[in-house]
């Protein structure tokens, strides 16, 4: 038998990573993320359904420092999500984009959810 070489497909370690890659990733797991986070928003409307008692003890939990990290993370992921899906409509529709326009609204995407999280908490939690 002979073997015959064949020419591989190209994998992550011929690629360069760009920020648009990067950002399709994110966008990725920032979907996953939002089912959990979901998750967790029905959890506290459920313990508000069922009494103090039960709110109490959600409320306890989501007022830990960890459960202010996950809602912090919870509500960046949200808020990148969208931010990525209104990208992704911009290059659905707008034909001929110059050069260097994908990576600048990707850059633009990751630094306004940022903005746009502390922005919210700043408002809604640490000044409320």
């Amino acid at each position: 038998m002979t073997v015959r070489s064949r020419p591989l497909s190209p994998h992550l370690q011929i690629y360069r990573w760009t920020i648009t890659m990067a950002m399709s990733i994110a966008h990725r797991g920032t979907g996953i993320a939002n089912y959990v986070g979901t998750i967790l928003l029905v959890a506290w409307l459920a313990a508000a359904a069922w009494g103090q008692e039960p709110l109490n003890g959600i409320n306890a939990v989501y007022g830990s420092w960890f459960g202010q990290l996950v809602l912090f993370g919870y509500t960046w992921s949200l808020i990148h999500h969208m931010l990525g899906g209104i990208r992704h409509f911009i290059w659905d529709f707008i034909i001929g984009m110059e050069p260097g326009q994908r990576e600048m609204l990707a850059w633009a995407n990751l630094i306004a959810s940022v903005v746009l999280t502390l922005l919210v908490w700043t408002l809604f939690v640490w000044m409320a």
